[in-house]
């Protein structure tokens, strides 16, 4: 584990409050070291990290400063399990990031998603997907078979409706193409079927996977509604 000094290297990256979550992370022995950037946002930063077991994570800091927000409360309002949410922007945060790790609890008991390991106010830990390297977005890596893989990703839709969850901002950005199969990240939004904007949800993740396949195939929105929702 690195010492406490030297994680003052990330210091022009992190926060003093996310320096100080890695560093206690770490020495709980979730990780070495930050590897490399997977991605740098205006929201996060996510990093890869290695174990002691020269095993690879994904380390998800959201920026405490930069987040959107008044959209994380949009959100979280709307979601019964957070009905009593006050907005502070700093809670609101840790919030969103304890609900991105309690919507991949649940998503990965029906679909293949990162496994959720730990989190800590806006830090959450994931599992790595990917070989060697990191699997791609399906926005920069085609399927090999497009009709299979959108047939796929709709019965995880699905899947993942039948277990109460709608994924809430679904594109070929956070869809993951493994080995050509989804694998579908970013769950912090996802929300309960029972929440009073789910359908609406629902239906713009509907029209936003169509609008990609649609360069490959035709497809009816009011059929793959049906499919997921059997309505």
């Amino acid at each position: 584990m690195k010492s406490k000094e030297s994680w003052k290297v990330y210091g022009n990256v992190f926060s003093e409050h996310s320096l100080k979550l890695l560093f206690k992370l770490s020495s709980q022995g979730y990780f070495e070291d930050l590897e490399s950037p997977l991605s740098v946002g205006k929201e996060a930063n996510v990093f890869t990290a290695v174990t002691k077991d020269h095993e690879r994570i994904v380390v998800k800091i959201y920026r405490l400063e930069n987040c959107n927000f008044n959209k994380m409360y949009d959100y979280i309002i709307q979601d019964p399990r957070y009905i009593d949410a006050r907005r502070n922007q700093r809670q609101i945060i840790f919030s969103w990031v304890q609900r991105e790790f309690r919507n991949l609890m649940i998503a990965r008991e029906v679909i293949k998603v990162p496994k959720p390991i730990a989190f800590k106010d806006n830090v959450i830990l994931m599992s790595f997907i990917g070989n060697k390297d990191p699997a791609p977005e399906l926005k920069g890596q085609k399927p090999k078979d497009p009709k299979k893989f959108f047939e796929k990703t709709i019965d995880n839709m699905k899947k993942l409706y039948q277990k109460g969850l709608i994924h809430a901002d679904l594109s070929p950005f956070n869809i993951l193409n493994h080995d050509d199969e989804p694998i579908f990240i970013d769950f912090s939004q996802a929300t309960m079927i029972n929440a009073n904007n789910s359908d609406e949800l629902l239906r713009r993740d509907i029209k936003n996977i169509c609008h990609y396949f649609r360069k490959y195939f035709k497809i009816d929105e009011a059929e793959v509604y049906k499919k997921i929702t059997n309505k």
